[in-house]
């Protein structure tokens, strides 16, 4: 997985990329960006498919943590285990991914 991250000049946005590469979206039909930043919502930021890959970007205040996950096809959960970190929630059953910009 991968994501990149460009600042404002000002330093207070930044536009981060959210990449799921080919090899993890294979059998997928459509994948959405579920976090912190949209209350988790799993219907509001879908991705676009781009070569085989699925892309999304936002742009989102800086100087903050935002826990993440992929949603593929409505049901399958996956982690961005290149993120700058990862969460336990639920006592340790599930993990979440975390993007610090």
């Amino acid at each position: 997985m991968c994501i990149t991250k460009r600042y404002t000049s000002n330093k207070t946005i930044c536009k981060v990329t959210f990449i799921l590469p080919q090899n993890y979206a294979d059998k997928a039909r459509k994948v959405h960006l579920v976090g912190e930043f949209n209350d988790w919502n799993t219907s509001d930021l879908r991705m676009k498919k781009v070569h085989g890959k699925f892309i999304r970007s936002l742009k989102l205040p800086a100087n903050r943590k935002y826990q993440f996950r992929y949603l593929i096809n409505e049901s399958d959960w996956q982690n961005d285990f290149e993120a700058d970190a990862i969460t336990p929630v639920d006592a340790g059953k599930w993990y979440n991914s975390v993007i610090v910009v």
